[in-house]
C-alpha cells in the first residue's frame, strides 16, 4: 500500500502536497480545543472525569504535536528526498492522532445519557469529515487516521453489546469508507492542480525563456541594421565625394575643343559616371524614406504630361531591349504630390522594363469609382506568391543571384512601398509566374489642377552669373571640380578647406553667395560655416548646402537647418539651378 498510494505523487508534487497539508492543520488546532473544552464540560457530569480530562488532554497533545511538526517542516524547507519520510511521520503522527479520537467512545460511553452518546458519535463525525479536508492532499496521511479512529471506535461500540450500537458501528464503517472515497477524488484533484500550477510555471519560464531570446534577437537584428545603415551612409558619402567631382570634371571637359573621338570617349565615360550617380541616387532616396525627412507636397495635378515625361524618359531603355511601351491618354486629375508619385512611376516602370524580356509594358491610369487608378502592367518574369511581400524588402532581388548592376539594387520596389506609405496612398500587386505583372498605384481625385512649369536648364546656353563664390569643402577634387566649373559660367570663385580659411577669404573679399559642403573636417558642419559667415558679412548672405551623407540622422539635421540642400553627386544643371534660386537676382 506504502508504495502504491506514494506513487500517487512523487519529486516536486509530493513536496507540494506536503505544504498543503501541514498549512491547513494550523487551521484546526483552536477548533480542536474549543471542541475538547465542550465535551469535557458536557460529559464530565456523568463519565469519569479523571479518565475524561485525560483523554482531552491527549486530544490537544496529539494535535499540538501533528501542528509543531508540520509547522517546523514549513520553516525548514523540504527537499524532494526527504518527503518520503515526512510522509511516515505524518502517518504516524496522524494515526495516534485518529487513535485518540477513538478512544472517546471508551472514556465516555458507558456512562453518558442518549444526548451525551449523539454528541459523541457527532462529534467523531465532524472530526472525521474535517480531517479529509486537511490530510486528503496526501492520500496516505488520511487513510492512517480514518482507519485508526473507526477501528478503536468500532471496537468501542460492538463491546457494548447494544443491537443500536452495532448498527451504528457498521454505518461508522461504511461512512469512513464515503470518506475514504471522496477523500481520493480530492487527492486527485489537488494533484492535478498542483501539476497544472507547475506545468504553467514551466510554461511561463519557457516564455520568459523565449521573450528573452527573441528581446536578443531583435536587438542583434536592430544592431545589425544599425550596422548596416552606418555602413551604407558612410560608404555612399564616400563614393559620391569623387563621382560629384567627376562630374563637375567632366562637364568642364565638355566645354573645350574636343576631337570627335575624344567627344565619344567623353560621352561613354559621362555614362558610365551618371549610371554610378543613379545608383547612389537610388540609396539616397532609401536614406531619405528611412529618415522621415520626405514631406509631400499635395496639389492637384493632371497625370498626362507625367505619363508623357516617364514615356520619353524610358522608351529609348525599352526599345533597346526590343519591348513594347505604351502608355494611353488620360484626362484625370489626382491629388497628390507629382515629385514623389513621379519617382514611384519611375521605379515601377524601370523595374517592369529590368524584369521584362518578351513583350511590353503599358502604363494606363484609369477612373475607378472615386479614385485614380495608375496601373504598370509587364508580360515579364512574374512573382511566386510567396515572394510578393519579399520583393518591396530592401536589396531584396529575384532572378539575380550574381547581383549584376544592371539589375539595380533592389530598392526600387522598396522605395515605392516607403513612399506610397509617406503619401498614405494604396498600392497592390497581381502577378503570374512567367507571365507578368501589374502593380496599382490608388491615387485620389482632384477637381481643378496647378501647371507648374518645370525649371530646366540647358547649360549650353546658361547666362553668365557674375557672382562672387565661396566653396567650403574639405574634399581637393571637389574645390578643383567647382572652382574649374563656377569660373566657365562667370563666376569669381574662391574656395577654402575649413571654416577657418573661409572666414579669412570673407573678411578679404566678402562673397555673394556660399556653396558649403555639410560635413567638414573635426565633426563640423557646413551650417556651421553658413552660420559664422553670416554673423561675419550679414543675415542676407545667400548659401547653398551641399551633402554626401545619406544617414537618416545626418539627413534630418541638415533639413532641419532650413539651407536648400543638393545630394551629391550635383549634376551642373542642378547646381546652376540651385544658384539661381538662392541669388536675389
Amino acid at each position: 500500500m506504502r508504495i502504491k498510494l506514494l506513487q500517487l505523487a512523487e519529486g516536486r508534487v509530493l513536496v507540494e502536497q506536503l505544504r498543503l497539508s501541514m498549512r491547513n492543520q494550523g487551521s484546526s488546532v483552536i477548533p480542536t480545543c474549543l471542541i475538547v473544552i465542550l465535551l469535557f464540560w458536557v460529559l464530565a457530569h456523568n463519565a469519569d472525569s479523571t479518565d475524561l480530562a485525560g483523554w482531552c488532554a491527549a486530544v490537544i497533545i496529539s494535535k499540538l504535536g501533528c501542528w509543531l511538526h508540520g509547522r517546523r517542516h514549513l520553516s525548514r524547507g523540504m527537499g524532494r528526498d526527504a518527503a518520503p519520510r515526512v510522509v511516515w511521520a505524518l502517518i504516524f503522527l496522524n494515526g495516534i492522532d485518529g487513535a485518540v479520537w477513538g478512544a472517546l467512545p471508551w472514556v465516555a460511553l458507558d456512562t453518558s445519557t442518549l444526548a451525551g452518546s449523539v454528541l459523541v458519535i457527532a462529534v467523531l463525525a465532524a472530526v472525521a469529515a474535517n480531517a479529509m479536508s486537511i490530510l486528503s492532499p496526501v492520500l496516505p496521511v488520511f487513510a492512517a487516521f480514518s482507519s485508526f479512529i473507526t477501528m478503536v471506535a468500532m471496537v468501542k461500540l460492538l463491546l457494548l453489546g447494544d443491537p443500536a450500537y452495532t448498527a451504528l458501528a457498521v454505518a461508522g464503517f461504511l461512512y469512513m469508507v464515503i470518506m475514504l472515497g471522496q477523500s481520493v477524488n480530492t487527492a486527485r484533484t489537488v494533484r492535478t492542480s498542483i501539476d497544472l500550477r507547475f506545468e504553467n510555471i514551466e510554461l511561463m519560464e519557457k516564455l520568459r525563456m523565449e521573450t528573452a531570446i527573441a528581446e536578443q534577437a531583435r536587438h542583434e537584428a536592430e544592431q545589425a541594421n544599425a550596422a548596416k545603415s552606418k555602413f551604407l551612409a558612410a560608404a555612399s558619402h564616400d563614393l559620391r565625394q569623387p563621382i560629384h567631382a567627376q562630374g563637375l570634371l567632366l562637364e568642364v571637359l565638355s566645354c573645350t575643343d574636343l576631337s570627335p573621338h575624344q567627344r565619344k570617349l567623353l560621352a561613354s565615360a559621362s555614362a558610365a559616371s551618371e549610371a554610378s550617380a543613379d545608383m547612389l541616387n537610388t540609396l539616397l532616396d532609401f536614406s531619405r524614406i528611412e529618415a522621415g525627412v520626405i514631406q509631400p507636397q499635395v496639389l492637384p495635378f493632371q497625370m498626362q504630361p507625367l505619363l508623357n515625361k516617364i514615356e520619353r524618359e524610358f522608351e529609348r531603355q525599352a526599345d533597346a531591349k526590343g519591348l513594347s511601351y505604351r502608355s494611353r491618354e488620360t484626362d484625370l486629375l489626382v491629388q497628390s504630390d507629382v515629385g514623389l508619385v513621379e519617382l514611384i512611376l519611375r521605379n515601377l516602370v524601370s523595374n517592369a522594363i529590368r524584369y521584362t524580356d518578351h513583350g511590353g509594358l503599358l502604363v494606363v491610369c484609369r477612373r475607378h469609382g472615386d479614385q485614380a487608378v495608375l496601373e504598370v502592367w509587364d508580360t515579364g518574369l512574374g512573382i511566386e506568391p510567396a515572394q510578393q511581400r519579399e520583393v518591396f524588402r530592401e536589396f531584396h532581388q529575384l532572378g539575380n543571384p550574381e547581383r549584376d548592376r544592371r539589375k539595380g539594387l533592389g530598392l526600387g520596389l522598396a522605395i515605392v512601398d516607403g513612399l506610397v506609405r509617406a503619401l498614405g496612398h494604396g498600392l497592390t500587386l497581381t502577378s503570374t509566374p512567367h507571365r507578368g505583372s501589374v502593380f496599382r498605384l490608388l491615387l485620389p481625385l482632384a477637381t481643378t489642377a496647378v501647371t507648374v512649369a518645370p525649371a530646366v536648364v540647358d547649360l549650353g546656353r546658361t547666362q553668365m552669373l557674375n557672382v562672387r563664390v565661396l566653396v567650403i569643402d574639405d574634399d581637393e577634387s571637389v574645390r578643383a571640380g567647382m572652382l574649374h566649373l563656377l569660373c566657365a559660367w562667370g563666376c569669381e570663385c574662391q574656395v577654402a578647406e575649413s571654416i577657418e580659411e573661409a572666414l579669412e577669404l570673407a573678411r578679404r573679399l566678402p562673397p555673394d553667395v556660399v556653396v558649403s559642403d555639410y560635413r567638414l573636417r573635426e565633426q563640423r558642419t557646413g551650417v556651421e560655416a553658413i552660420v559664422a559667415l553670416r554673423q561675419l558679412t550679414g543675415d542676407a548672405l545667400p548659401a547653398l548646402l551641399i551633402t554626401g551623407d545619406t544617414a537618416p540622422d545626418r539627413l534630418r539635421e541638415a533639413q532641419a537647418s532650413g539651407v536648400p540642400l543638393l545630394h551629391k553627386p550635383v549634376s551642373p544643371s542642378q547646381l546652376y539651378r540651385g544658384l539661381v534660386s538662392v541669388l536675389p537676382y
